[in-house]
């Protein structure tokens, strides 16, 4: 049994026991300690209590552990420490078997079933098709990406959406910018539109379709010219960002149209759902949503005077779609410019009865390329962005992945170009990735020039977890001892609770976090332990340690969408 599980246990039989009157208010939380002094694991177990008991901590946590045996095995001690706290030292036999645990599971470590199987929906990027992917897209798309990941592997079944916005204003602003565009190479006079897009993209786009089709379109009046520009446009577009995400990584389960709602009226289930409700009422010609019965600041128009459809009204149909395909939770990502328009969207998902939880909106803040020390300055509609593309060609889709989730995604993010593109220590990704490079030399090294390790290689190579159990019988662990190997054992297990906590918060940056730490925690280990020694059974029980830890950082790579080398 797992630490925190028998913890937990214990505890709640100690509640028992003592019969005091607490029932289901206090729950009993095992938290790892910030500083290795205070041991391993701890509980304020005792503090949670001590209103209810009219006590203090001290005397409460007094008498839970008086007569209370732990098992030694996984248990070395307690201790009571500052208010109340108490705190637990793990025995080094119960890190020495996590080793065994984590080379037996390989590949599946870090697994767990927290989701039990529910359907969840990230819905991410779902930049307009009206130009290239910017960096801002770039870290949204690997938040997302890796959070996905990172729910499947503690049990949901999650899935990736991309959202394309192909019918509304901005794409009659792309056919328009487009055929102006196409008409000046064929030296014909039509104005730009005062809106539209002025990047280079838009005046590449005009010669590929100039080529491509020739001068037909100048047949056509000037709106179905622009129209049938826009659709064409809109598809390279489309292809283009398709194409540069999965260069990223990143590929989606759904692409799907708005314009596919649209042509289904899937807003008339909406509206009617509303009406039947008394959720709608008419006022100056158009029709609202009472909104503000579910939290909005106003009420908000799903149809103008005009008779047109607003995009919130057919953004309420295109989440109603979600869960008529079954997703429980939806979580969407949008930038910091749409920060206002969550509460008359959660309000819209309240309105069709659904909780409160089935809804999260993550906001994605900006992303600051650094050059020299030196902001690079961003402007979508006068073409002067960074793209997507050009940041992964300068710096690599391992180091900008790994870049995108080091901050707290609320946190804008300063990208620092040098730093990404630096083979040294100094870059973050790079200190990760050469632990797991340093372990495979290790490994490497023991397989070519060690003796009478060779019954030890199939866990060195992972060949079965079959061949990994039998074998392991044969390694005598007790003899790591040393703080760092045990400092190191400890971080270790720590990866399946980090990917849990990662899942409840959805804050990824915890995982660049742990690896780095993990990393530094591994090269202290290193340097001052060899691991391939003239003593044969020390040097098996750290071959098994090392592997051990290789596992956990090809885990975790995987997962970051990051690549795990060999070599460096």
């Amino acid at each position: 049994m797992k630490a925190v599980e028998y913890l937990k246990q214990v505890l709640t039989e100690r509640l028992k026991q003592l019969d005091w009157p607490v029932d289901d208010q206090v729950e009993v939380e095992i938290e790892k300690t910030r500083d290795a002094r205070f041991g391993d694991l701890a509980t304020n177990l005792a503090m949670n209590l001590a209103s209810l008991l009219k006590q203090s901590p001290r005397q409460i946590a007094d008498q839970i552990l008086a007569g209370l045996s732990f098992d030694s095995n996984i248990i070395e001690r307690t201790e009571i420490a500052g208010a109340g706290f108490i705190n637990f030292f793990l025995s080094p036999e119960y890190l020495r078997n996590e080793i065994i645990e984590i080379l037996q599971a390989g590949t599946e470590f870090g697994r767990s079933n927290i989701g039990k199987g529910k359907k969840l929906q990230v819905e991410f990027v779902s930049a307009n098709p009206t130009g290239p992917l910017n960096v801002v897209s770039a870290r949204a798309a690997t938040i997302g990406d890796v959070m996905v990941n990172i729910f499947n592997t503690v049990g949901f079944d999650a899935k990736r959406e991309y959202y394309v916005n192909d019918a509304g204003r901005q794409v009659q602003l792309l056919g328009e910018s487009v055929g102006s565009r196409y008409c000046q190479l064929l030296g014909i006079e039509e104005p730009f539109p005062e809106e539209g897009y002025y990047g280079e993209y838009v005046v590449e786009l005009a010669k590929e379709i100039l080529n491509q089709y020739g001068k037909q379109f100048t047949q056509l009046d000037r709106g179905t010219r622009n129209q049938k520009l826009a659709t064409i446009a809109l598809e390279k577009i489309l292809r283009s960002q398709k194409e540069q995400l999965e260069q990223f990584g990143v590929y989606y389960d759904v692409w799907f149209r708005e314009s596919e709602l649209r042509r289904n009226k899937a807003e008339q289930q909406v509206l009617r759902y509303f009406a039947e409700k008394n959720l709608t009422y008419e006022k100056d010609g158009a029709l609202w949503f009472k909104s503000s019965q579910f939290g909005d600041e106003k009420d908000r128009v799903l149809i103008t005077k005009h008779g047109e459809l607003t995009y919130f009204a057919v953004d309420i149909a295109y989440h109603k779609n979600k869960y008529d395909r079954g997703f429980e939770i939806v979580y969407d990502l949008w930038g910091p410019d749409h920060h206002g328009y969550i509460a008359r969207m959660r309000a819209a998902i309240l309105a069709l009865g659904l909780p409160r939880e089935a809804f999260e909106v993550k906001i994605i803040q900006q992303v600051n390329l650094l050059r020299d020390g030196e902001v690079i300055k961003m402007s979508k509609r006068a073409g002067q962005i960074v793209e997507m593309a050009e940041l992964i060609d300068e710096v690599g889709v391992d180091a900008a992945r790994f870049f995108f989730l080091m901050r707290r995604i609320s946190a804008p993010l300063d990208f620092d170009i040098e730093l990404a593109k630096k083979q040294s220590e100094d870059n973050p990704v790079y200190y990760v990735q050469y632990a797991h490079a340093r372990i495979c030399n290790i490994l490497k090294f023991a397989t070519q020039r060690a003796t009478n390790v060779e019954d030890l290689l199939p866990v060195v190579e992972q060949v079965s977890q079959k061949s990994v159990s039998k074998l392991l019988n044969r390694v005598n662990l007790k003899l790591l001892q040393a703080p760092e190997e045990l400092e190191l054992i400890k971080n270790m297990i720590e990866y399946p609770n980090c990917l849990i906590q990662i899942a409840r918060s959805f804050e990824p940056h915890l995982l660049t976090q742990y690896f780095q730490n993990l990393a530094g925690v591994f090269h202290k280990f290193y340097h001052n332990h060899r691991v391939v020694t003239d003593d044969v059974e020390l040097t098996k029980a750290r071959l098994c340690l090392v592997a051990a830890a290789r596992i956990v950082f090809a885990n975790g790579l995987r997962i970051m969408g990051v690549s795990a080398p060999k070599e460096m």
